[in-house]
């Protein structure tokens, strides 16, 4: 009704605001952070933003928001998500950097960002402390629960939500870097990479009590540093990215249910896939692999660019095996699925713009040309599932 009214008075339908809903993604720009010949250089702060792009036509993502908040590169590709309800988009910033002799200096934060995606345009409503150095972040799937893993404070931040406030209510505490964590659908346990110690933890929840058990961690390979469960809560896949110097690293594959969780396979994609990210369908598994982008000038292994690879996921015994390799751009970060698991979406870094492709068959084709998105994308997420 509201619509045809417009149209009657010679307004376009395309006028109308993009609203909140299934259809946002999230995209973090980073722009402290620069790479020379020597590696990465952190520069001064101020010029962060966050993106808020609607996917309604999977094929051709446009922006509807930008919003001037801090957020890091320095942290895995997952410190940020969208509520259930597409209403709510939490960010959570990793560092600050403050002037020193030498430039700059980095130091953890514990901010965590609320934004308002109903709000026309989306706005910032609150900012809630969390522990130190926050990092990969996960949404149950009633939307009340929000787990965020703190490397610096060597624990999980836990926090509730209820009618659209955030508040933080504790924290489980680890003798470790936590790296990244994820939430079973059933929402009982998550799964927490301990990234220094080459293990993920096994956290039991009863509604918002949260609680480890050590004798429950899994060894998994070196530095598992990104983590997710399949839609069917039956398997957690890790991925992992310290096999260093151009060796292949692994994504582990756990089965989820029963009284000990562990390891039932173990696969390599390629060099550093630390995004990646499950289809809503649970189908396929997107990995975007770093290959040598991130490396200095002199190493042998460099190189300009990424790849994505893509996998087929067995549902009934969490195998992953490999279909497709499309090329990347350099420092590929984020990855995300659009709603019906058709179309992908891989941010990169150092070209500061986004691919879009589209799964054919078992083939990954690129849509359309790279799109320039204003600045250096260093995590993307869509919809917490």
């Amino acid at each position: 009704m509201f619509k045809s009214a417009l149209l009657a008075m010679g307004l376009a339908a395309a006028a109308l605001p993009a609203a909140a809903g299934p259809n946002d993604i999230l995209i973090g720009l980073d722009q402290k952070v620069t790479y020379g010949p020597d590696g990465a250089v952190n520069g001064a702060p101020g010029k962060d933003e966050i993106l808020i792009m609607d996917i309604a036509n999977p094929a051709k993502p446009t922006i509807r928001a930008r919003l001037p908040l801090m957020n890091s590169l320095l942290g895995p590709p997952t410190n940020l998500h969208i509520t259930p309800d597409g209403k709510l988009g939490l960010v959570a910033n990793s560092v600050v950097n403050t002037p020193d002799a030498n430039g700059y200096k980095v130091s953890p934060d514990d901010r965590l960002f609320v934004i308002d995606l109903t709000a026309q345009p989306p706005k910032l409503v609150d900012t809630v402390a969390v522990g130190k150095q926050p990092s990969g972040m996960a949404i149950s799937k009633k939307g009340d629960l929000v787990l965020i893993a703190n490397r610096n404070g060597k624990s999980v931040s836990v926090l509730s939500i209820v009618n659209g406030k955030v508040t933080a209510i504790g924290d489980v505490a680890f003798e470790q870097e936590a790296a990244a964590v994820a939430i079973t659908p059933d929402g009982k346990r998550a799964f927490v990479c301990l990234n220094l110690a080459n293990r993920i933890a096994v956290l039991n929840i009863d509604g918002q009590k949260v609680t480890y058990d050590k004798t429950m961690d899994i060894p998994v390979a070196f530095n598992p540093y990104n983590v997710d469960v399949t839609p069917n809560g039956k398997f957690v896949l890790a991925a992992t990215t310290g096999a260093g110097k151009n060796n292949g690293d692994a994504m582990v594959v756990i089965e989820a249910g029963g009284p000990h969780p562990h390891v039932v396979d173990i696969m390599t994609p390629g060099t550093a896939p630390e995004g990646f990210a499950i289809s809503p369908d649970g189908k396929w598994v997107v990995a975007a692999l770093l290959l040598g982008t991130g490396a200095k000038q002199s190493d042998w292994f460099k190189t300009k660019t990424g790849e994505v690879v893509l996998m087929s996921l067995d549902s009934a015994t969490g195998e992953l095996n490999i279909r497709h390799r499309a090329k990347a751009g350099g420092l590929p970060e984020g990855v995300a699925f659009s709603p019906k698991s058709d179309y992908v979406y891989v941010g990169n870094y150092f070209d500061s713009d986004l691919q879009v492709f589209k799964i054919s068959g078992e083939r990954l084709n690129q849509v359309g040309p790279n799109m320039k998105l204003g600045g250096q994308p260093a995590s993307m997420r869509a919809l917490a599932r």
